[in-house]
């Protein structure tokens, strides 16, 4: 009796047979998007909860169910939905990687005709309740309130041939804004320019950065997207009561970057995109009879503008990463 692979092999061989040559299918796949579940950890009176929302994605050794309209091989996107809950029910959900990982192991181990996985998980930000101020505030056993200053999310995909999956976490709509210590100044001064010198501006911006790991053993997940938020953070404002100057968007970027490579060394590469969201000075001079020179020698009142926007983005690998891929 042939087995499953084999068996495969020669319907993917016979399938190709009906491409004409002109033609090739070059990328594939099929899975089930938006899955979105929910689980709870009663320890007694304290309860503790993660809400994902998953997709999974596979890709299989045979082109036969696009070119033969075979379904054989085909594990249902119903039946991916469906172990995404059976195995948060089994596992739990502890951090988006880990579940991911999970998902890309089971896939593979289940279905050996399956040749790929790929898994995008986000996670609702949820945090307890707290009531009270400083070290009197406490928190509420079973209550939360919906958080989302920014959204977490990971990439985890597996390919049967590799033996461990490629991890990359990310965050998006990190918005944060500050209303000096900011300026750009000294930039191309030619015919085409119309911007002036910005000495002292309001920054802001919504972050989007993604990071890859070099290991995925005994990576505390967790820690590190806290931390990589913490690192653009604290370089974006600086301390509390003087901040830190930043002299282009793109200055900011970088080293937010080389903190995070700094502190996480499981991080082999980080990218980031940092767009504009401008906040213009008000033209007050048109209204001399109703704003007096004095009010106008601090300016108060700004414009947001959203659209257009410049993008400014980069990533940082660390060069012995690069190495060992060439």
């Amino acid at each position: 009796m042939m087995s499953r692979k084999l068996v495969a092999d020669e319907a993917t061989g016979a399938a190709e047979r009906d491409i004409p040559e002109e033609f090739r299918i070059s990328n594939y796949g099929y899975g089930k998007d938006s899955v979105k579940v929910m689980h709870v950890v009663r320890n007694g009176l304290v309860h503790s909860i993660k809400e994902f929302e998953v997709g999974t994605k596979l890709k299989l050794a045979s082109q036969k169910d696009y070119l033969q309209g075979d379904n054989s091989d085909i594990v249902a996107t119903d039946s991916q939905k469906n172990t995404v809950y059976l195995l948060a029910r089994k596992h739990g959900l502890k951090s988006p990687e880990e579940f991911g990982i999970l998902l890309c192991n089971h896939f593979l181990t289940k279905y050996s005709h399956v040749n790929e996985v790929s898994i995008h998980i986000e996670e609702y930000p949820w945090s307890r309740m707290g009531f009270g101020k400083g070290p009197y505030q406490a928190l509420h056993n079973h209550a939360f309130v919906f958080t989302p200053t920014a959204t977490r999310y990971c990439d985890v995909t597996q390919k049967r041939s590799e033996s461990t999956p490629t991890v990359i976490s990310g965050l998006t709509d990190l918005r944060v804004l500050k209303t000096t210590q900011s300026a750009f100044v000294n930039f191309v001064n030619d015919e085409y320019r119309s911007l002036p010198d910005q000495h002292d501006r309001i920054f802001s911006t919504v972050v989007r950065s993604s990071w890859q790991y070099s290991t995925v053993a005994n990576v505390d997940f967790d820690f590190c997207w806290n931390k990589v938020k913490h690192c653009i953070l604290d370089t974006f404002a600086g301390e509390t009561e003087k901040g830190v100057f930043s002299p282009s968007v793109q200055n900011t970027l970088y080293l937010a970057e080389k903190l995070v490579l700094e502190h996480i060394p499981e991080v082999s590469s980080i990218d980031m995109t940092m767009p504009n969201k401008h906040y213009f000075n008000f033209d007050f001079s048109k209204f001399p009879k109703l704003i007096n020179g004095d009010e106008m020698k601090e300016e108060t009142v700004f414009l947001p503008v959203d659209k257009p926007s410049g993008i400014i983005y980069a990533q940082l690998d660390r060069k012995s990463t690069i190495k060992s891929k060439l």
